[in-house]
């Protein structure tokens, strides 16, 4: 039996590291500044890059606070704050009082916001079906499930002195 756990335990290490080294790559090529500008231009809508991600993000998180906002996109939350104020202006979003804090600011997507966020869904989709053109749809459906069971495990706290 310990022969089959080494084994099993070989195989989970290695399977790990690659699995890290896509999660890798799939972030570098998110991250990247060209992507969102691509998204945008596809998308057809005027947006500064920086506040591209606030936008969506508002828009699928929201209501949100600034500092829940920053740390999502990895940023100081006073950067976060200016740009969202930013957006605001623009008419893309407001902000209220939170229903569980009245001290906490939450920035909520405006039906103008949304309808640009609308727009961006549709580019992501064009670009989404293009890159899964000749996938099996069992493959895209599998690889759905899988990833949407990752993501809900990972965002678990990790299990300690594991």
């Amino acid at each position: 039996m310990s022969t089959r756990n080494n084994v099993q335990n070989t195989h989970i290490s290695e399977q790990l590291r690659v699995l890290h080294g896509a999660l890798l790559d799939i972030v570098a090529v998110m991250n990247r500044p060209q992507r969102d500008e691509g998204l945008i231009r596809e998308a057809g809508i005027a947006l500064d890059r920086a506040l591209f991600p606030l936008l969506v993000g508002i828009e699928r998180f929201g209501p949100i606070g600034v500092v829940e906002m920053a740390d999502r996109v990895g940023r100081d939350y006073t950067t976060v704050s200016r740009q969202v104020a930013k957006l605001e202006s623009l008419g893309l979003v407001a902000r209220q009082s939170s229903a569980a804090d009245r001290r906490v600011r939450e920035a909520v997507i405006t039906p103008k916001g949304k309808a640009m966020t609308d727009l961006v869904d549709a580019a992501r989709e064009r670009i989404g079906r293009a890159i899964f053109e000749s996938w099996d749809i069992s493959d895209v459906d599998e690889l759905v499930r899988l990833m949407r069971k990752f993501a809900d495990a990972v965002k678990e706290e990790p299990p300690a002195g594991k």
